[in-house]
Parts: structure tokens; C-alpha cells; sequence
């Protein structure tokens, strides 16, 4: 065994904790079990409070520091005590003892000379990053560089230019801190140092972060926690980080999530309570996004608390903002409210934090509230500088505060431009991101630019203009497919493991086995495959097609387009069609909402045999909820075809139960642009026709062999040849897909809802993988048009998945339905197809051509045309 006891070996632990923690703790106990001298035992008891104040209890990491501080002064070695002090400063910080760890860095920058000096300057810089005090951390580094550059001390110099890189971020130097992280990994590159690597790789991810590119962030930010889990080793302040990307990706919900997974963790084994302050104001934060005011008010008061008692006002200032901002969010206004966010704005400006504009949005907000439009103005046009610069959230927060200025001066010309432009701002980072899940999330960030410009145009009595603005954020991420990557064998492999295990947990449950172990490993599959299709990066900026309303009345010719748009909780209905644009007025959104669910459950019990003493109530329930929905644009629709656009949050509406609507042709779109886009989608040429039987089916699919025989050289796709792989290639550019499999929604995730295949679920990833998707696809199961509202006004889930990729039309069905019943319908629905009728006038006639019992007229009602092929 090698020496350790030997007086070099001793001193590589120091470097070594950083480079291989595990192995250095296990080192400096051999050491200390040796009867060393003082100065090894110093050394040794500090690498000992290193790993426990980094990674475990900071109590006991205090004990080593002292007992390290102790016998250092015993060895009489001046910058061995010099050395000690610094690593007892920081934890004692961390601690929460900010006095006493200051102290402890006086101490030891009087004790230090050169080389040790430089290193102790560098820590307490770290030390004055943590505090908040940023210009005094830049001059700490800026003593210290040249030394330690001088000595030649690469491990050192790549910390100090981190640590300066880092300071930079947090005043939004993006570019300076762009410079000395770069710097700094070529240092790295020269060293062992994989703890120091990985903690590298972090700061990129935040610097990407800063830069206004997710994508990057999020996969730097998950290469960093790999790195750190080979080693070993906590991730409190990449938790911390990941959180601000996942708030800013719309994703608060995750965000909050792992901030208290973290603070859990934190709690049970007696660590940093400098991290515990920052997870507690990221967790405060996310719940605020999330829309969960009591618990923001919870966790950011109990970080006011703890960032005073450890004497880092920064830190408290900005968890300062967010109490204040859940607050307002739980209903309270008050004048002291608008002080308390005007004091914050200055202090957060004096800082330099890039955050202060949202502190003076919110104290304008408050005083619009009040009715102090004269505090509102001043505050309000502080927030308005940020429109022109830096990253989107504070331009978009700087337009924000224009359009409600303009509000407040009476200047509608003045809000709709304001408007126009944060979304644009918007438009431009959303297209970054090629994934659609973080597309349509992050669309939340502009609901409320959206709605301030629909309310103006309500009031110009402007319907055109309503239309136009109610499209403006309206499934915009259908707008352009997810981004591609050309091949990314991780991502593919992925999803292969995902579809095996969740086949082996499928046939578990089957057989009555347990699947805990099987779930588990699923859920670990489904993180890494959104973890992999979140590091996809769009295309370049750009918004896609406006609506131009004239195209669109062209296109309808003699049918109709009903756009529902929600304006101040009320439901407006836009008739576009016939050279114009008319409003009607609706009901309240949530009465619809409530009716809608009610009318949903009325379907459920309907696709069971012995429930037809309901159908009278279901149809009541149906001209209740037309009532809602339509009002009076109910009797202006005539007889041509009509195309329904709802609001996300009316998606699962049964629309061919409403009476007016009931005996017409009928098609549902998320969007006037969608159902335009679609509307000029070209089939292609000699587009085959793929029929596909899934698995475990009631009826074994048994339209299948009957629609085989319908499409002469059909492709059939059953038993063993239904295998995802086999399906996908089949159905890339066909012409009419058929695919009788099992459905399955996801609320939580809703790009896993699935068909199951041979081989296990075909998710809406994999559907986004297609080059292009069938011209037109009927889903003959159940649940297969069920989508997820998200963001400001997106839907997710198997229905949009497609739509982007080169489906024109699709037949799905938003509720349960009766397999038997359906068999019937699809066998009515593909022989009008076959007579050259489109999705929705097949669809219409197959229902008039079903038995008039109630299984089969809910079954027919459960099932709708999506777009317009």
C-alpha cells in the first residue's frame, strides 16, 4: 500500500477532494488512523470538513475545520493556518454564521503570504458571491489572479476565472462571463480535477442559460449532474439552476418539484444552510409560476428569514420580490404593497440585478390596481426600459409595462403595439426551442400581452381585429414540426428501452405480477427521453404564418369557421364565413367547463350496455351546453359545412352532440391558421394506404380485414408485424392510415399518450419523428383525440402531434367508447371515404347510418374530424 503518511502524499489530498471526493475522504482516515504529525493531521481533518461541508453534515464539517485550525497553529506553519481559516470562513457562512466567517477570512488573509494568500483572497471571494456582494468578490479575484496565475497554479486560476465568470452572470455580463468560462475549461482540460470539470460544465449551463438558449442549458445542466453522480456527490446548487431554466421553459410544476426534493435532502442530513435559503426562494419561485400562491408565500418568506440572518441582503432582496409578487397573486393590494415593490426596485437597481424591472412592473401593477395611475406611470416607465435589451423575459417584461402604460393613458393604438411587439420577442425565443413541449409551455409567458390586446379589440367592436389577436397565441405550436435532429442514437435508444419495459409492465399487470421495479425503471426511461428531446434546438427565430383573415374566408367558401375566443372569462363567438367576420356573445367560460365535464361523464356511461335511460339527459345537457358556447350564433349557421376552433380548455367538447351541429358536416381545428394550413396541405402522390391491428382489443380490430379487402394493396400491419419500428417506417408519407390499437392519455405527460403495439406504446414522440405523417389517420379507440391544455392557449398529445408533420385530417375520439360500436362506424366512415368524400362528410354520414340505440349514437358522437382533409 502506498505511503500516505508521507509528507507529499498527504498534500496531494487537498486537490484530490475535487478531483475524486470519495477516494479522498477515504485517504485522509487512513491518515489520521496513523498517528500523524500535526501538520498531516491538518491537513487531513480538512480535507475531512471539505467533503462533510460540501456534500454532508455541516456540524461535523465544522469540527474537522476547527480541529484542522488547531493543530495547524500547533505545526506552527503560518500558511497552513492561513489555508484553515479560509476553508472555515466558507463554512461557516454556509452555515449561517456570516460574522464569525468573515472574521475567520481576516484572520487569515493577515496570516497567508503569496501563493496561500492568493488562494485565501480567492475564497473569500466565492464567500462575497454567496453574501451577494459582488463588486467586493471582483476586487478579491482581482488580487488574486495574477498571483496565482504567476505561480503557475492552473487548478486555481481556472477556479478564480469560474468564480469571475460567474459574478459576471449574475450582474448579466453575459459576454465577460462567457470569456472567463471559456478560459477556464482550457485550464481544466490540463487537470484531473472531475468534480472541478463537472462544476465547469454547470456554469456553462448557466451561461447558456443567461444567453437566452434552453436547449443548451437544459443539456449541459444534465451533463454536469452525470458527471457529478459518477462521482458521487450532491447537486443542491445545479438544482438550484435547473430550476431557473425549467421557469423559464414554462415548466414550474418540475421546477418546484426538485427544488423540494432537494431541500428534503438538505434537511436530512444537516447540510449547507446557505443552499437551503437559495432552494427555498427557487422553490418560492416556481410555485408562484405555477400559479400556487400559498406555497410561494411560504417558502419566500421562510427565505426572507434565513437570507437576513445570514446577512446576505442581495439574496433577501430578490426573495423580498417574490413574497411581495405571491402575495399580490393571493388577492392582497395595498399602498404599503406598492412601496414595499418600489423599495425593492431601487435596492435590486442598486445591485445591478437584472431582476429589478420586474420588481417596478409589479409595484406599477399594484398602484394600476389601486388606482394611483400617477405612481403606476412613474413605476411602470422604469420597467419599460428593459423593452429594448438583454435577455426576452426582461424585454418582454419591458413591453409589458408599455402596453399597460398605454392601457392607463386610454391609448388602445398604443397597448395593440406594445402587445405586437412583446410577442414578437416571444415568438422569436419560442422558435429556439425545437422541442414542442417547451414551445407550447413557454407560450404562458405571453397569455397576458394576448389578453390585454383581445380586451382591446373587444372594446373597438372590431371582430376582424378580435379574430386576428385571438389567433395570435392561439396553438402556435403547430405553427412549425419539432425541430429533428438528424439521428440521435441516445434519443432512439431511449425510446426502444421505454417501449420494452413499458410492454414488460403492461404484461405484468396483466397477469396480476408486481410492477413497482418495472414502473420505476419507466419513469427513469420517460425523464431521459424528455431530457433528450429538450436538448433539440429549433430553427432560427421566427414566428411562421400570421392569419391572414382574407385568405381564410376565401378557403371556406360556402362553410363556416366558429372561433370561440375567451375574453375576461367569457366565452365570444367568431362567425367567419361568407366574406365577413360577426361576434357573438357566449356564455362564462367556466359554467361551459363545468357542463362540458358533466356531458363527458354522461358519454362514459352511454358506451356501457343498460344505460340508455341517460340519453335524454345527455342530450339536455347538450343543448345546454350549445346555449353556452354558441348563443345566438347558433341560428346564423345555415347548412353549409362547419369548422369549430375552441379555446384549450374546451378541447374535450363533444361537439356533434350539440343540436345545431349534430346532422352537419363537422371539424374541429386548435386554430383558423391550423385548419388553413391544412386546408392547402397537398395529399401525396400515390400515397398508400396502411391499415394497422394492435394488440389486446375487444373486437381483435375487427374492421381491419374487412377495410383490407375495401383497399385492395392496402399495407396490413398485425401480430408480430405491428411493431413500432415496422409501423413508423410504414406510415412515413402514406396516404390514408387506419390504426385500430389501444389508446392511452397522459394528463402528466401528454407527448407519452400512446397506441399499443406489438411491441409496446407508439408515443406522440414517436410520431414527431416521422419526416411526414399520413395525409389523413383515423384512431379507432378510445381517448385517442384527448389533449392536454398547456401554456397560454396549447394542446398536447397524439391529435397535435400530427397535425404539424403533414396530416391534414384525422378521426379520433375524445371520451371512451363501446369497441363494439365502433367497428360499424369505422366501416360507414371508410365507405364514404371510398366514395370520394372528405374525413368530416364521411364522418357526418357514418353516424347517420349507425342503429339508433344510445351505445351506438354516444359512440358516434364521441368521435370527430380533426382539420380538413
Amino acid at each position: 500500500m502506498r505511503d500516505v503518511t508521507a509528507g507529499s502524499s498527504v498534500l496531494e489530498l487537498l486537490p484530490l477532494v475535487f478531483a475524486d471526493p470519495g477516494g479522498a475522504r477515504a485517504r485522509a482516515r487512513e491518515v489520521l488512523g496513523s498517528a500523524p504529525p500535526p501538520l498531516h493531521a491538518s491537513v487531513a481533518h480538512q480535507v475531512l470538513g471539505i467533503w462533510e461541508r460540501d456534500f454532508g453534515d455541516l456540524r461535523i464539517a465544522l469540527r474537522h475545520l476547527r480541529r484542522a485550525r488547531d493543530l495547524a497553529a500547533r505545526a506552527e506553519s503560518a500558511d497552513r493556518e492561513a489555508d484553515v481559516l479560509a476553508t472555515l470562513g466558507v463554512a461557516l457562512v454556509h452555515a449561517g454564521r456570516t460574522r464569525e466567517g468573515l472574521a475567520a477570512f481576516e484572520r487569515g488573509v493577515a496570516r497567508g503570504t503569496g501563493h496561500t494568500r492568493a488562494r485565501v483572497l480567492f475564497r473569500r471571494a466565492y464567500v462575497w458571491w454567496v453574501l451577494g456582494h459582488h463588486r467586493e468578490a471582483l476586487e478579491d479575484v482581482r488580487r488574486a489572479l495574477p498571483v496565482l496565475r504567476g505561480a503557475g497554479d492552473d487548478i486555481w486560476t481556472a477556479r478564480a476565472l469560474t468564480l469571475r465568470a460567474t459574478v459576471h452572470l449574475a450582474l448579466g455580463a453575459v459576454d465577460r462571463a462567457v470569456a472567463d468560462f471559456t478560459a477556464a475549461e482550457l485550464l481544466w482540460d490540463t487537470t484531473g480535477q472531475e468534480h472541478d470539470k463537472a462544476d465547469a460544465v454547470e456554469s456553462r449551463g448557466l451561461a447558456a442559460f443567461r444567453s437566452g438558449d434552453i436547449p443548451a442549458a437544459l443539456r449541459l445542466l444534465d451533463e454536469a449532474e452525470e458527471r457529478y453522480a459518477k462521482l458521487g456527490t450532491p447537486t443542491y446548487m445545479l438544482s438550484v439552476r435547473r430550476c431557473e431554466v425549467l421557469m423559464a421553459a414554462g415548466l414550474a410544476p418540475e421546477a418546484l418539484t426538485e427544488a423540494d426534493a432537494a431541500i428534503a435532502l438538505l434537511d436530512r442530513i444537516g447540510g449547507q444552510s446557505t443552499r437551503k435559503a437559495e432552494l427555498l426562494l427557487a422553490a418560492a419561485r416556481a410555485a408562484r409560476s405555477a400559479g400556487d400562491a400559498h406555497t410561494a408565500t411560504d417558502r419566500a418568506a421562510v427565505a426572507v428569514r434565513l437570507f437576513a440572518a445570514q446577512r446576505r441582503t442581495w439574496w433577501q432582496t430578490h426573495a423580498r420580490l417574490v413574497l411581495i409578487e405571491a402575495r399580490v397573486a393571493a388577492g392582497r393590494r395595498s399602498g404599503r404593497l406598492v412601496a414595499d415593490a418600489a423599495a425593492v426596485a431601487e435596492r435590486l437597481a442598486a445591485f445591478g440585478s437584472p431582476a429589478a424591472p420586474e420588481a417596478s412592473l409589479l409595484a406599477g401593477r399594484i398602484a394600476l390596481a389601486l388606482g394611483r395611475t400617477a405612481d403606476a406611470e412613474r413605476h411602470l416607465a422604469v420597467a419599460a426600459r428593459s423593452r429594448h435589451g438583454g435577455r426576452p423575459t426582461a424585454r418582454m417584461t419591458g413591453w409589458a409595462a408599455q402596453a399597460l402604460r398605454a392601457r392607463a393613458a386610454g391609448s388602445r393604438r398604443g397597448v395593440l403595439e406594445a402587445c405586437r411587439r412583446g410577442l414578437d420577442v416571444l415568438d422569436d425565443h419560442r422558435m429556439t426551442l425545437g422541442a414542442s413541449e417547451l414551445r407550447a409551455h413557454a407560450t404562458a409567458q405571453g397569455a397576458e400581452l394576448a389578453a390585454l390586446a383581445q380586451e382591446v379589440s373587444l372594446d373597438q367592436g372590431d371582430p376582424r381585429r378580435l379574430l386576428v389577436w385571438s389567433e395570435r397565441w392561439r396553438a402556435t405550436v403547430l405553427a412549425a414540426p419539432p425541430a429533428r435532429p438528424p439521428e440521435d442514437p441516445a434519443l432512439l435508444s431511449g425510446l426502444t428501452a421505454y417501449r420494452e419495459i413499458a410492454a414488460r409492465a403492461e404484461g405484468a399487470r396483466v397477469d396480476g405480477r408486481p410492477v413497482p421495479a418495472l414502473e420505476r425503471e419507466q419513469r427513469r426511461l420517460e425523464r431521459e427521453v424528455r431530457s433528450r428531446t429538450r436538448h433539440i434546438r429549433g430553427a432560427a427565430p421566427g414566428a411562421g404564418d400570421r392569419l391572414d383573415v382574407g385568405r381564410l374566408l376565401d378557403r371556406l367558401g360556402d362553410g363556416l369557421l366558429l372561433e370561440l375566443a375567451v375574453v375576461a372569462g367569457r366565452v365570444h363567438v367568431l362567425l367567419c364565413g361568407r366574406g365577413r367576420v360577426r361576434r357573438f356573445t357566449g356564455g362564462p367560460l367556466a359554467e361551459a367547463v363545468a357542463e362540458a365535464e358533466h356531458v363527458q361523464a354522461g358519454l362514459r356511461r352511454l358506451a356501457h350496455p343498460g344505460a340508455a335511460a341517460r340519453l335524454p339527459l345527455v342530450e339536455a345537457a347538450g343543448l345546454r351546453l350549445q346555449e353556452l358556447l354558441l348563443g345566438e350564433a347558433a341560428a346564423r349557421l345555415g347548412p353549409g359545412p362547419v369548422v369549430v376552433v375552441p379555446p384549450g380548455a374546451l378541447h374535450r367538447v363533444p361537439w356533434a352532440l350539440l343540436p345545431a351541429l349534430r346532422d352537419r358536416v363537422l371539424s374541429v381545428s386548435p386554430s383558423a391558421g391550423s385548419w388553413l394550413r391544412a386546408r392547402e396541405t397537398e395529399p401525396p402522390h400515390g400515397g398508400r394506404t396502411v391499415l394497422v391491428r394492435g394488440p389486446g382489443l375487444a373486437t381483435g380490430g375487427a374492421e381491419v380485414p374487412e377495410l383490407a379487402d375495401r383497399y385492395g394493396g392496402a399495407t396490413v400491419l398485425e401480430d408480430e408485424d405491428a411493431q413500432v419500428p415496422r409501423v413508423l417506417a410504414e406510415l412515413d408519407g402514406a396516404g390514408l392510415a387506419h390504426l385500430a390499437a389501444h389508446g392511452t392519455f397522459r394528463a402528466d405527460s401528454p407527448l407519452f399518450s400512446a397506441l399499443r403495439m406489438a411491441d409496446g406504446p407508439l408515443i406522440a414522440h414517436d410520431f414527431e419523428r416521422l419526416a411526414r405523417s399520413p395525409y389523413r389517420i383515423i384512431l379507432s379507440s378510445c381517448d385517442t383525440a384527448r389533449l392536454a391544455s398547456v401554456g397560454a392557449d396549447e394542446l398536447l398529445g397524439l391529435v397535435t402531434a400530427l397535425l404539424p408533420l403533414g396530416t391534414a385530417g384525422v378521426v379520433a375520439s375524445s371520451a371512451p367508447v363501446n369497441d363494439a360500436a365502433v367497428v360499424p362506424l369505422m366501416l360507414a366512415l371508410h365507405k364514404g371515404l371510398t366514395a370520394g368524400l372528405g374525413l368530416a362528410e364521411a364522418l357526418r354520414d357514418a353516424r347517420a347510418a349507425l342503429p339508433d340505440d344510445a351505445v351506438h349514437q354516444a359512440t358516434g358522437w364521441a368521435f370527430a374530424a380533426f382539420g380538413a382533409a
